[in-house]
């Protein structure tokens, strides 16, 4: 029965990452922290084993939609997958201190409520177009190791990293931003997941419930798009990502709200 549950946490992760465009890894791992109260290095490396069905499935249908830049998935994936590594070795110095992990996600998840905030509020429909994101090699290469680095600490890297860094550093467009993060990402969370498993960090069957679910999910998502709009939507999980980030930040500090 618990793991049915843990599949419908899953697909409503993936639904509402499907219209988000952020993936179902920024929702799962507040839930099964907070709700099903894991412990924090336990919560991160399920999360991100789970994460590798919906990258993997979202890389293949990307292809077959010809929303790859196929370059910058190499560069960046590559990269990434290094960074992935070193970030591992660092997580698993600090995986024994949960307030200090709680702390550090709290302080991301402000990055991504300010950033679902802002464009809720100001970002308008992007119009452009193109079948290659711009920017200098070294450049991608340096973001794809930057995100590794993260996704191996704090087990978030795709939508929550890897898209807004295509659209605002790099001027991706955004169908081409997602699709080639779902490409490059999908091995960074492969390697970090091996990492996770080596380190003893990953409810095996919990991450598999949770990654089908949100693989079921996500397609929903993406089909609902149309029916709503996306920066209220945006700004009404910027509030909620927000209050999530209060909480693991005030946990550090004694303080459950």
């Amino acid at each position: 029965m618990i793991y049915l549950i843990y599949l419908i946490t899953g697909f409503l992760a993936g639904v509402i990452g499907g219209l988000l465009g952020t993936g179902g890894c920024a929702l799962i791992m507040p839930v099964i922290r907070f709700v099903f109260h894991f412990d924090p290095a336990v919560a991160i490396g399920t999360t991100l084993t789970a994460v590798v069905f919906t990258a993997a499935s979202g890389a293949y249908q990307h292809f077959k939609m010809k929303n790859v830049d196929k370059e910058t998935a190499l560069l960046t994936g590559y990269a990434g997958i290094l960074g992935v590594i070193i970030g591992s070795i660092v997580f698993g110095y600090i995986k024994h201190y949960g307030n200090l992990i709680d702390l550090i996600i709290g302080i991301a998840f402000i990055i991504v409520s300010v950033r679902m905030l802002y464009e809720g509020l100001f970002t308008k429909s992007q119009t452009v177009q193109g079948v290659e994101i711009p920017g200098k090699p070294l450049v991608k290469t340096i973001l794809g190791s930057a995100i590794g680095i993260l996704t191996g600490i704090i087990g978030l890297g795709g939508g929550y990293a890897l898209v807004p860094s295509y659209i605002y550093f790099l001027k991706a467009p955004v169908k081409l931003a997602i699709g080639t993060s779902m490409a490059a990402f999908v091995w960074m969370a492969l390697v970090g997941a091996f990492f996770k498993l080596f380190q003893g960090v990953v409810d095996i069957p919990v991450a598999i419930a949770l990654g089908i679910g949100a693989l079921i999910g996500a397609i929903y998502g993406a089909k609902l798009v149309a029916k709503f709009k996306p920066n209220i939507l945006k700004f009404l999980f910027g509030l909620l990502f927000f209050y999530v980030s209060l909480k693991y930040i005030l946990i550090y500090f004694g303080i459950h709200i």
